[in-house]
């Protein structure tokens, strides 16, 4: 693969850096968001991350194009576990629409530099000691037994959010946009958006140490790893309030996110035995979440079916 010529890296923060900007001027002084303004966004950023692709092959060829596509599509697929967190953060601590923005924008910009951290410090270890991989593989493998276990749709809090409320001073109302206050007594303490942007930085942290072994599944090319994993985030909080009011009923997801993960783990597991072709991954990954989806969107329907006909012989029922 050619090296990464300097101006691609300036284009590249360069346009996040204006998508960025765009988005936290769009939605100042907003009280929320509607569902379809959601959607925009969220095509907005869907395609900015696969036109930059195009400029990938043009510049660094068809093979780094397709690695950053399978890359990008396996941590679009897995950040989905970040809109059930939020979903569960949100409504545990009772934040309204109209303040999500700011945590949300706050926390992906956070995600931006612990995933920096991440991909950079796990490209040096596996350059430098190459059975890294197989360590990788197998958080993979134990990630997706962990998540094939653990259905997020039946969680009622979060496990961050519980350990920092602890050990925080916290006040439960909210003032304004203000995530420290000043209490009547002269003593400063955390409001509940500190609490959840706090719970959104240590969940994704992590959520990066499963989903940046699954990107080294796909490449080890840094620019690929890092530009393809920054345009997957950052269309979380456009997403996020795409999908929230349906995620919560995908019960069957979690089991095509553990099939993801089981593929990356596998395949870096058994890569110097058996190649997969970036362009099969992205298959494979594509198979996984729509048939998890599928599934649950079935399920739903059958249950409405069910429910539909049981309905009419209530009434008698109450009348024997």
């Amino acid at each position: 693969m050619p090296n990464v010529p300097p101006w691609m890296w300036m284009a590249f923060w360069a346009t996040v850096l204006v998508l960025l900007a765009v988005d936290l001027l769009a939605h100042r002084g907003r009280h929320g968001e509607s569902h379809r303004a959601a959607i925009v966004w969220s095509g907005v950023w869907i395609a900015t991350g696969l036109l930059f692709d195009v400029l990938i092959w043009r510049v660094l060829g068809a093979r780094a194009a397709q690695e950053y596509l399978a890359a990008y599509f396996i941590e679009k697929s897995l950040s989905l576990d970040n809109v059930f967190v939020f979903l569960v953060i949100f409504r545990s601590l009772t934040i309204p629409t109209r303040a999500q923005h700011q945590v949300l924008f706050l926390g992906i910009f956070g995600a931006l530099v612990f995933r920096a951290l991440f991909i950079f410090l796990g490209a040096a270890a596996m350059e430098r000691w190459g059975w890294v991989s197989y360590v990788f593989g197998g958080i993979l493998l134990f990630t997706a037994w962990r998540v094939l276990r653990e259905n997020p749709t039946e969680q009622s809090d979060n496990k961050a959010v519980r350990w920092l409320a602890k050990r925080l001073p916290v006040t439960h109302e909210l003032h304004g946009k203000s995530f420290i206050v000043k209490l009547a007594n002269g003593r400063r303490v955390a409001t509940p958006l500190l609490l959840a942007l706090l719970g959104l930085e240590l969940t994704d942290i992590v959520f990066a140490v499963d989903s940046v072994p699954a990107a080294f599944a796909i490449t080890d090319q840094t620019f690929v790893l890092y530009s393809s994993n920054a345009f997957a985030i950052l269309g979380l909080r456009a997403l996020y309030l795409v999908l929230a009011g349906t995620v919560g009923k995908l019960r069957y997801l979690h089991y095509g996110l553990a099939g993801v993960l089981a593929f990356a783990g596998l395949k870096m597991v058994l890569e110097p035995w058996l190649h997969v072709p970036p362009l099969t991954s992205v298959a494979i990954i594509v198979a996984l979440i729509t048939a998890a989806v599928w599934a649950s969107q079935r399920a739903r329907r059958r249950e409405a079916r069910a429910q539909g006909t049981s309905q009419p012989d209530a009434p008698r029922e109450r009348e024997a």
